[in-house]
Protein backbone atom coordinates (compact mmCIF):
# COMPACT_ATOMS: atom_id res chain seq x y z
CA UNK A 1 0.00 0.00 0.00
CA UNK A 2 1.43 3.35 -1.07
CA UNK A 3 -0.28 6.42 0.33
CA UNK A 4 1.08 9.86 -0.50
CA UNK A 5 0.17 12.90 1.55
CA UNK A 6 0.39 16.05 -0.57
CA UNK A 7 -0.85 18.01 2.45
CA UNK A 8 -1.16 17.15 6.13
CA UNK A 9 -3.06 18.82 8.94
CA UNK A 10 -2.03 19.42 12.55
CA UNK A 11 -0.25 16.46 14.16
CA UNK A 12 -2.46 14.33 16.41
CA UNK A 13 -0.41 15.35 19.46
CA UNK A 14 -1.29 19.01 18.94
CA UNK A 15 -4.96 18.14 18.41
CA UNK A 16 -4.94 16.13 21.65
CA UNK A 17 -3.41 19.10 23.48
CA UNK A 18 -6.20 21.35 22.20
CA UNK A 19 -8.78 18.78 23.36
CA UNK A 20 -7.24 18.67 26.84
CA UNK A 21 -7.55 22.45 27.22
CA UNK A 22 -11.20 22.33 26.20
CA UNK A 23 -11.85 19.42 28.58
CA UNK A 24 -10.51 21.35 31.58
CA UNK A 25 -12.53 24.50 30.83
CA UNK A 26 -15.74 22.53 30.38
CA UNK A 27 -15.27 20.56 33.60
CA UNK A 28 -14.87 23.75 35.62
CA UNK A 29 -17.83 25.41 33.92
CA UNK A 30 -20.22 22.51 34.49
CA UNK A 31 -19.29 22.36 38.18
CA UNK A 32 -20.06 26.06 38.46
CA UNK A 33 -23.48 25.62 36.80
CA UNK A 34 -24.30 22.70 39.08
CA UNK A 35 -23.29 24.69 42.16
CA UNK A 36 -24.70 28.12 41.39
CA UNK A 37 -27.51 27.38 38.94
CA UNK A 38 -29.14 30.41 37.34
CA UNK A 39 -26.48 32.79 38.66
CA UNK A 40 -23.71 30.87 36.91
CA UNK A 41 -25.73 30.65 33.70
CA UNK A 42 -26.33 34.39 33.72
CA UNK A 43 -22.66 35.15 34.38
CA UNK A 44 -21.64 32.95 31.45
CA UNK A 45 -24.21 34.52 29.15
CA UNK A 46 -22.96 37.98 30.04
CA UNK A 47 -19.34 36.89 29.55
CA UNK A 48 -19.71 35.15 26.20
CA UNK A 49 -22.78 36.78 24.63
CA UNK A 50 -23.16 40.10 26.49
CA UNK A 51 -26.76 39.06 27.07
CA UNK A 52 -28.68 39.20 30.34
CA UNK A 53 -32.46 39.46 29.86
CA UNK A 54 -35.01 39.25 32.70
CA UNK A 55 -35.68 35.66 31.59
CA UNK A 56 -33.86 33.42 29.11
CA UNK A 57 -37.15 31.64 28.39
CA UNK A 58 -39.12 33.30 25.59
CA UNK A 59 -42.79 34.04 26.17
CA UNK A 60 -45.44 33.36 23.53
CA UNK A 61 -45.53 37.05 22.65
CA UNK A 62 -41.74 37.22 22.33
CA UNK A 63 -41.81 34.19 20.02
CA UNK A 64 -44.49 35.84 17.90
CA UNK A 65 -42.52 39.09 17.77
CA UNK A 66 -39.40 37.27 16.61
CA UNK A 67 -41.28 35.35 13.94
CA UNK A 68 -42.80 38.58 12.62
CA UNK A 69 -39.28 39.73 11.75
CA UNK A 70 -38.74 36.81 9.36
CA UNK A 71 -39.52 37.52 5.71
CA UNK A 72 -42.25 35.52 4.01
CA UNK A 73 -39.70 34.04 1.59
CA UNK A 74 -37.54 32.83 4.46
CA UNK A 75 -40.59 31.40 6.22
CA UNK A 76 -41.58 29.55 3.05
CA UNK A 77 -38.08 28.13 2.72
CA UNK A 78 -38.13 26.96 6.35
CA UNK A 79 -41.52 25.30 5.77
CA UNK A 80 -40.15 23.52 2.69
CA UNK A 81 -37.09 22.23 4.52
CA UNK A 82 -39.16 21.07 7.48
CA UNK A 83 -41.55 19.25 5.15
CA UNK A 84 -38.66 17.26 3.66
CA UNK A 85 -37.17 16.42 7.05
CA UNK A 86 -40.57 15.49 8.50
CA UNK A 87 -41.34 13.21 5.54
CA UNK A 88 -38.12 11.25 5.98
CA UNK A 89 -38.41 11.13 9.79
CA UNK A 90 -41.98 9.82 9.55
CA UNK A 91 -40.84 7.09 7.13
CA UNK A 92 -38.05 6.15 9.54
CA UNK A 93 -40.47 5.98 12.46
CA UNK A 94 -42.82 3.78 10.43
CA UNK A 95 -39.97 1.29 10.02
CA UNK A 96 -39.78 0.85 13.81
CA UNK A 97 -42.55 -1.48 14.79
CA UNK A 98 -43.70 -2.65 18.21
CA UNK A 99 -43.60 -6.45 18.16
CA UNK A 100 -45.13 -9.34 20.10
CA UNK A 101 -44.55 -13.03 19.41
CA UNK A 102 -45.35 -16.35 21.08
CA UNK A 103 -41.98 -18.11 21.24
CA UNK A 104 -43.39 -21.23 22.96
CA UNK A 105 -47.00 -22.12 23.74
CA UNK A 106 -47.96 -19.75 26.54
CA UNK A 107 -44.75 -17.62 26.39
CA UNK A 108 -45.31 -14.11 25.01
CA UNK A 109 -42.36 -11.79 24.32
CA UNK A 110 -42.48 -8.31 22.86
CA UNK A 111 -41.06 -4.85 22.74
CA UNK A 112 -42.44 -1.34 22.67
CA UNK A 113 -40.80 1.79 21.27
CA UNK A 114 -41.32 4.50 23.88
CA UNK A 115 -40.26 8.14 23.38
CA UNK A 116 -37.70 9.73 25.69
CA UNK A 117 -39.79 11.92 27.98
CA UNK A 118 -37.81 15.16 27.81
CA UNK A 119 -35.15 16.35 25.38
CA UNK A 120 -32.95 19.43 25.23
CA UNK A 121 -32.08 20.51 21.68
CA UNK A 122 -29.08 22.78 21.19
CA UNK A 123 -28.96 24.94 18.08
CA UNK A 124 -25.53 26.49 17.38
CA UNK A 125 -25.29 30.14 16.49
CA UNK A 126 -21.72 31.35 16.89
CA UNK A 127 -20.39 32.69 13.61
CA UNK A 128 -23.39 31.38 11.71
CA UNK A 129 -27.00 31.02 12.90
CA UNK A 130 -27.68 27.32 12.31
CA UNK A 131 -31.39 27.56 11.54
CA UNK A 132 -31.35 24.05 10.05
CA UNK A 133 -30.28 22.50 13.35
CA UNK A 134 -33.70 23.35 14.77
CA UNK A 135 -35.36 21.22 12.10
CA UNK A 136 -32.94 18.36 12.62
CA UNK A 137 -33.36 18.07 16.39
CA UNK A 138 -36.66 19.62 17.43
CA UNK A 139 -38.73 18.39 14.50
CA UNK A 140 -37.30 14.88 14.63
CA UNK A 141 -38.01 14.67 18.37
CA UNK A 142 -41.53 15.89 17.68
CA UNK A 143 -42.11 13.16 15.07
CA UNK A 144 -40.86 10.63 17.63
CA UNK A 145 -43.53 11.84 20.08
CA UNK A 146 -41.30 13.32 22.80
CA UNK A 147 -43.72 15.01 25.25
CA UNK A 148 -41.35 17.79 26.40
CA UNK A 149 -38.95 19.36 23.92
CA UNK A 150 -36.91 22.36 24.98
CA UNK A 151 -34.61 24.21 22.61
CA UNK A 152 -31.86 26.72 23.10
CA UNK A 153 -29.74 28.91 20.85
CA UNK A 154 -27.42 31.84 21.56
CA UNK A 155 -28.52 35.42 20.93
CA UNK A 156 -27.45 37.26 17.81
CA UNK A 157 -26.58 40.94 18.23
CA UNK A 158 -28.14 41.01 21.66
CA UNK A 159 -31.51 39.43 20.85
CA UNK A 160 -33.09 36.13 19.86
CA UNK A 161 -32.34 35.19 16.26
CA UNK A 162 -35.73 35.50 14.50
CA UNK A 163 -35.31 32.66 11.99
CA UNK A 164 -33.99 30.24 14.61
CA UNK A 165 -36.89 31.04 16.92
CA UNK A 166 -39.32 30.57 14.04
CA UNK A 167 -37.78 27.22 13.10
CA UNK A 168 -37.82 26.00 16.72
CA UNK A 169 -41.46 27.01 17.19
CA UNK A 170 -42.63 25.59 13.87
CA UNK A 171 -40.76 22.35 14.56
CA UNK A 172 -42.64 21.83 17.83
CA UNK A 173 -40.48 23.13 20.70
CA UNK A 174 -42.43 23.46 23.95
CA UNK A 175 -39.91 25.82 25.60
CA UNK A 176 -37.45 28.12 23.80
CA UNK A 177 -34.44 29.58 25.60
CA UNK A 178 -31.95 32.17 24.39
CA UNK A 179 -28.75 30.67 25.73
CA UNK A 180 -25.59 29.58 23.98
CA UNK A 181 -22.66 27.25 24.39
CA UNK A 182 -21.73 25.43 27.56
CA UNK A 183 -24.22 27.39 29.65
CA UNK A 184 -27.12 26.18 27.51
CA UNK A 185 -26.04 22.55 27.48
CA UNK A 186 -25.19 22.56 31.18
CA UNK A 187 -28.43 24.26 32.21
CA UNK A 188 -30.61 21.88 30.18
CA UNK A 189 -28.86 18.78 31.50
CA UNK A 190 -28.23 19.75 35.12
CA UNK A 191 -31.24 21.99 35.66
CA UNK A 192 -31.37 25.30 37.50
CA UNK A 193 -33.89 27.11 39.65
CA UNK A 194 -35.83 28.07 36.51
CA UNK A 195 -35.00 25.29 34.04
CA UNK A 196 -36.22 21.77 34.70
CA UNK A 197 -33.55 19.25 33.62
CA UNK A 198 -34.04 17.01 30.60
CA UNK A 199 -33.41 13.31 30.08
CA UNK A 200 -31.43 13.69 26.86
CA UNK A 201 -29.29 16.28 25.04
CA UNK A 202 -29.06 16.49 21.26
CA UNK A 203 -27.61 18.77 18.62
CA UNK A 204 -24.25 19.78 17.19
CA UNK A 205 -21.96 22.50 18.47
CA UNK A 206 -18.42 23.72 18.80
CA UNK A 207 -15.67 21.86 20.64
CA UNK A 208 -16.91 23.15 24.04
CA UNK A 209 -20.50 22.06 23.43
CA UNK A 210 -19.38 18.64 22.23
CA UNK A 211 -17.12 18.17 25.25
CA UNK A 212 -19.88 19.31 27.63
CA UNK A 213 -22.19 16.67 26.17
CA UNK A 214 -19.45 14.06 26.55
CA UNK A 215 -18.93 14.93 30.22
CA UNK A 216 -22.67 14.96 30.91
CA UNK A 217 -23.28 11.60 29.27
CA UNK A 218 -24.55 9.14 31.85
CA UNK A 219 -26.24 11.83 33.83
CA UNK A 220 -28.32 12.39 30.71
CA UNK A 221 -28.42 10.60 27.40
CA UNK A 222 -26.87 12.20 24.34
CA UNK A 223 -27.45 11.67 20.66
CA UNK A 224 -23.77 11.25 19.72
CA UNK A 225 -20.44 13.03 19.76
CA UNK A 226 -21.13 15.85 17.29
CA UNK A 227 -18.25 18.29 17.41
CA UNK A 228 -16.70 20.57 14.77
CA UNK A 229 -17.69 19.72 11.20
CA UNK A 230 -15.62 17.20 9.25
CA UNK A 231 -15.77 16.58 5.53
CA UNK A 232 -14.12 14.17 3.12
CA UNK A 233 -14.20 14.12 -0.65
CA UNK A 234 -13.52 10.79 -2.35
CA UNK A 235 -12.90 11.53 -6.01
CA UNK A 236 -11.33 10.15 -9.16
CA UNK A 237 -10.70 11.48 -12.66
CA UNK A 238 -14.44 11.62 -13.44
CA UNK A 239 -14.72 15.02 -11.70
CA UNK A 240 -12.71 18.22 -11.73
CA UNK A 241 -10.83 20.34 -9.24
CA UNK A 242 -13.55 23.00 -8.99
CA UNK A 243 -16.08 20.53 -7.58
CA UNK A 244 -13.56 19.03 -5.16
CA UNK A 245 -12.25 22.38 -3.92
CA UNK A 246 -15.74 23.83 -3.54
CA UNK A 247 -16.95 20.85 -1.53
CA UNK A 248 -13.91 20.95 0.77
CA UNK A 249 -14.06 24.70 1.46
CA UNK A 250 -17.86 24.63 1.74
CA UNK A 251 -17.45 22.76 5.03
CA UNK A 252 -14.12 24.25 6.14
CA UNK A 253 -15.90 27.59 6.60
CA UNK A 254 -17.81 26.17 9.60
CA UNK A 255 -15.02 26.97 12.04
CA UNK A 256 -11.30 27.21 12.64
CA UNK A 257 -10.95 23.50 13.37
CA UNK A 258 -13.06 21.78 10.72
CA UNK A 259 -11.10 18.95 9.06
CA UNK A 260 -11.44 18.70 5.27
CA UNK A 261 -9.80 15.78 3.47
CA UNK A 262 -9.45 14.86 -0.19
CA UNK A 263 -8.87 11.17 -0.93
CA UNK A 264 -8.14 10.39 -4.56
CA UNK A 265 -6.29 8.01 -6.86
CA UNK A 266 -5.41 10.83 -9.26
CA UNK A 267 -2.33 12.87 -8.37
CA UNK A 268 -3.25 15.25 -11.19
CA UNK A 269 -6.67 15.93 -9.62
CA UNK A 270 -5.05 16.32 -6.20
CA UNK A 271 -2.59 18.97 -7.37
CA UNK A 272 -5.23 20.79 -9.39
CA UNK A 273 -7.51 20.81 -6.34
CA UNK A 274 -4.76 22.33 -4.19
CA UNK A 275 -4.36 25.11 -6.75
CA UNK A 276 -8.13 25.62 -7.02
CA UNK A 277 -8.42 25.91 -3.25
CA UNK A 278 -5.84 28.70 -3.29
CA UNK A 279 -7.82 30.46 -6.02
CA UNK A 280 -11.13 30.13 -4.18
CA UNK A 281 -9.70 31.25 -0.84
CA UNK A 282 -8.73 34.53 -2.44
CA UNK A 283 -12.37 35.33 -3.22
CA UNK A 284 -14.40 33.38 -0.62
CA UNK A 285 -16.19 35.78 1.77
CA UNK A 286 -15.66 33.32 4.64
CA UNK A 287 -11.95 32.83 3.83
CA UNK A 288 -10.82 34.14 7.24
CA UNK A 289 -12.34 31.01 8.78
CA UNK A 290 -11.99 28.54 5.93
CA UNK A 291 -8.33 29.33 5.32
CA UNK A 292 -7.40 28.58 8.94
CA UNK A 293 -9.29 25.28 8.90
CA UNK A 294 -7.67 24.33 5.61
CA UNK A 295 -4.20 25.34 6.82
CA UNK A 296 -4.43 23.45 10.13
CA UNK A 297 -6.79 20.57 9.34
CA UNK A 298 -6.83 20.15 5.57
CA UNK A 299 -5.33 17.00 4.04
CA UNK A 300 -4.81 15.68 0.52
CA UNK A 301 -4.19 11.95 0.26
CA UNK A 302 -3.26 10.21 -2.99
CA UNK A 303 -3.82 6.43 -3.15
CA UNK A 304 -2.90 3.79 -5.69
CA UNK A 305 -6.30 2.11 -5.97
CA UNK A 306 -9.97 2.32 -5.11
CA UNK A 307 -9.46 -0.36 -2.43
CA UNK A 308 -6.79 1.81 -0.84
CA UNK A 309 -9.10 4.83 -0.98
CA UNK A 310 -11.81 2.78 0.74
CA UNK A 311 -9.45 1.67 3.52
CA UNK A 312 -8.27 5.24 4.14
CA UNK A 313 -11.84 6.55 4.18
CA UNK A 314 -13.09 3.90 6.60
CA UNK A 315 -10.11 4.55 8.89
CA UNK A 316 -10.70 8.32 9.02
CA UNK A 317 -14.47 7.82 9.48
CA UNK A 318 -15.34 11.37 8.51
CA UNK A 319 -18.65 12.97 9.39
CA UNK A 320 -19.55 13.90 5.79
CA UNK A 321 -18.26 11.83 2.87
CA UNK A 322 -18.81 13.17 -0.64
CA UNK A 323 -18.24 10.38 -3.18
CA UNK A 324 -17.66 11.36 -6.82
CA UNK A 325 -16.22 8.39 -8.71
CA UNK A 326 -17.04 5.95 -11.48
CA UNK A 327 -18.21 3.47 -8.81
CA UNK A 328 -20.23 5.38 -6.23
CA UNK A 329 -22.49 2.40 -5.49
CA UNK A 330 -19.42 0.30 -4.70
CA UNK A 331 -18.45 2.80 -2.00
CA UNK A 332 -22.04 2.77 -0.70
CA UNK A 333 -21.86 -1.02 -0.38
CA UNK A 334 -18.41 -1.12 1.20
CA UNK A 335 -18.14 1.99 3.39
CA UNK A 336 -18.83 1.09 7.02
CA UNK A 337 -17.52 4.00 9.11
CA UNK A 338 -18.84 7.50 8.39
CA UNK A 339 -21.59 9.94 9.32
CA UNK A 340 -23.46 10.32 6.04
CA UNK A 341 -22.69 9.64 2.38
CA UNK A 342 -23.35 12.06 -0.46
CA UNK A 343 -23.23 10.11 -3.68
CA UNK A 344 -22.39 11.55 -7.07
CA UNK A 345 -21.53 15.02 -8.35
CA UNK A 346 -25.17 16.18 -8.43
CA UNK A 347 -25.52 16.05 -4.66
CA UNK A 348 -23.45 17.76 -1.99
CA UNK A 349 -23.07 18.07 1.76
CA UNK A 350 -24.92 21.40 1.89
CA UNK A 351 -28.06 19.59 0.66
CA UNK A 352 -27.90 17.32 3.69
CA UNK A 353 -27.03 20.19 6.01
CA UNK A 354 -30.03 22.30 5.10
CA UNK A 355 -32.91 20.84 3.18
CA UNK A 356 -32.88 17.46 1.45
CA UNK A 357 -34.41 15.58 4.40
CA UNK A 358 -31.68 13.51 6.03
CA UNK A 359 -30.38 14.63 9.41
CA UNK A 360 -27.28 16.79 9.65
CA UNK A 361 -26.38 15.95 13.26
CA UNK A 362 -23.71 13.34 12.56
CA UNK A 363 -20.85 11.58 14.38
CA UNK A 364 -17.40 13.20 14.42
CA UNK A 365 -13.96 12.24 15.75
CA UNK A 366 -14.24 8.67 14.43
CA UNK A 367 -17.55 8.06 16.24
CA UNK A 368 -18.92 6.81 12.94
CA UNK A 369 -17.17 3.54 13.78
CA UNK A 370 -19.87 2.76 16.36
CA UNK A 371 -22.88 5.01 15.75
CA UNK A 372 -24.85 6.59 12.97
CA UNK A 373 -26.29 10.09 13.02
CA UNK A 374 -29.28 11.59 14.78
CA UNK A 375 -32.58 10.17 13.57
CA UNK A 376 -36.06 9.59 14.90
CA UNK A 377 -34.95 6.29 16.45
CA UNK A 378 -32.53 8.11 18.77
CA UNK A 379 -35.54 9.56 20.59
CA UNK A 380 -37.21 6.17 20.99
CA UNK A 381 -36.24 3.62 23.62
CA UNK A 382 -36.97 0.00 22.76
CA UNK A 383 -38.23 -1.73 25.90
CA UNK A 384 -38.90 -5.45 26.05
CA UNK A 385 -41.60 -7.24 28.06
CA UNK A 386 -42.62 -10.83 28.69
CA UNK A 387 -45.75 -12.66 29.76
CA UNK A 388 -46.34 -16.32 30.65
CA UNK A 389 -49.99 -17.25 30.16
CA UNK A 390 -50.28 -20.98 30.97
CA UNK A 391 -49.38 -23.26 33.89
CA UNK A 392 -47.53 -25.60 31.51
CA UNK A 393 -45.34 -22.78 30.18
CA UNK A 394 -44.55 -21.50 33.67
CA UNK A 395 -43.50 -25.00 34.69
CA UNK A 396 -41.39 -25.73 31.61
CA UNK A 397 -39.56 -22.39 31.51
CA UNK A 398 -39.22 -22.47 35.31
CA UNK A 399 -37.44 -25.83 35.27
CA UNK A 400 -34.91 -24.68 32.68
CA UNK A 401 -34.43 -21.38 34.49
CA UNK A 402 -33.89 -23.05 37.86
CA UNK A 403 -31.18 -25.37 36.57
CA UNK A 404 -29.38 -22.56 34.72
CA UNK A 405 -29.46 -20.37 37.85
CA UNK A 406 -27.95 -23.16 39.95
CA UNK A 407 -25.27 -23.64 37.30
CA UNK A 408 -24.14 -20.09 38.10
CA UNK A 409 -24.65 -20.42 41.85
CA UNK A 410 -27.63 -18.06 42.07
CA UNK A 411 -29.83 -19.88 44.58
CA UNK A 412 -32.21 -16.97 45.08
CA UNK A 413 -32.67 -16.67 41.33
CA UNK A 414 -33.41 -20.40 41.15
CA UNK A 415 -36.05 -20.10 43.85
CA UNK A 416 -37.88 -17.46 41.81
CA UNK A 417 -38.32 -20.16 39.19
CA UNK A 418 -38.90 -23.00 41.66
CA UNK A 419 -41.82 -21.29 43.37
CA UNK A 420 -43.58 -21.13 39.99
CA UNK A 421 -42.82 -24.78 39.31
CA UNK A 422 -44.36 -25.73 42.67
CA UNK A 423 -47.35 -23.44 42.28
CA UNK A 424 -48.25 -24.03 38.65
CA UNK A 425 -46.80 -27.50 38.02
CA UNK A 426 -47.68 -29.22 41.24
CA UNK A 427 -44.10 -30.40 41.63
CA UNK A 428 -42.32 -30.55 44.97
CA UNK A 429 -39.04 -28.65 44.54
CA UNK A 430 -37.21 -28.14 47.86
CA UNK A 431 -35.95 -24.62 48.51
CA UNK A 432 -32.39 -24.12 47.31
CA UNK A 433 -32.36 -26.95 44.77
CA UNK A 434 -32.87 -26.99 41.00
CA UNK A 435 -36.10 -28.12 39.44
CA UNK A 436 -35.53 -31.49 37.82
Amino acid sequence: MTIQYLKRGKPQAERAEDDAKVRAIVETTLKDIETRGDAAVRDLSEKFDSYSPPSFLLTASEIEAAMNKVSERDMADIRFAQAQIRRFAEAQKASMQDIEIETLPGVILGHRNIPVQSVGCYVPGGKFPMVASAHMSVLTASVAGVPRIIASAPPQKGEPHPAIVAAMHMAGAHEIYVLGGMQAVGAMALGTETIKPVDMLVGPGNAFVAEAKRQLYGRVGIDLFAGPTETMVIADQTVDAELCATDLLGQAEHGYNSPAVLVTNSEKLARETLAEIDRLLAILPTRDTASVSWRDYGEVIVCDSYEEMLDVANDIASEHVQVMTDRDDWFLENMHSYGALFLGPRTNVANGDKVIGTNHTLPTKKAGRYTGGLWVGKFLKTHSYQRVTTDAAATEIGAYCSRLCMLEGFVGHAEQANVRVRRYGGRNVPYGTAAE
